[in-house]
C-alpha cells in the first residue's frame, strides 16, 4: 500500500501515515487502490481531510519532513 500511495504523489510522514494535497480524483484513486490491495478482514485505510486551520493545529514532535512544511491543507491517509 505504501508504494501505491507514493506513486499517487503522497508523502510519507510516519511509518503508516501519508499526506498529500486534496482532490476528489486522488481520493477516489486511493479508495480504488486500497480496495485492490488490502484485506478488508484484517486491514483498513482511513482518509482524514484536513482544512488549513486543522493542519495548523497539528503537533509535531521531532523532525518534520520538509515536503510537508509548505502544505497548508490536504489529507492524511
Amino acid at each position: 500500500m505504501a508504494a501505491a500511495l507514493k506513486r499517487l504523489g503522497l508523502t510519507r510522514i510516519q511509518r503508516s501515515a501519508f499526506i498529500g494535497p486534496y482532490s476528489s480524483s486522488i481520493v477516489s484513486d486511493i479508495k480504488n487502490v486500497a480496495r485492490k490491495i488490502i484485506d478488508p478482514q484484517t486491514d483498513n485505510v482511513q482518509i482524514y481531510p484536513l482544512t488549513p486551520a486543522s493542519y495548523r493545529l497539528r503537533v509535531v514532535i521531532g523532525h518534520e519532513f520538509s515536503e510537508t512544511q509548505e502544505m497548508g491543507w490536504g489529507y492524511v491517509v
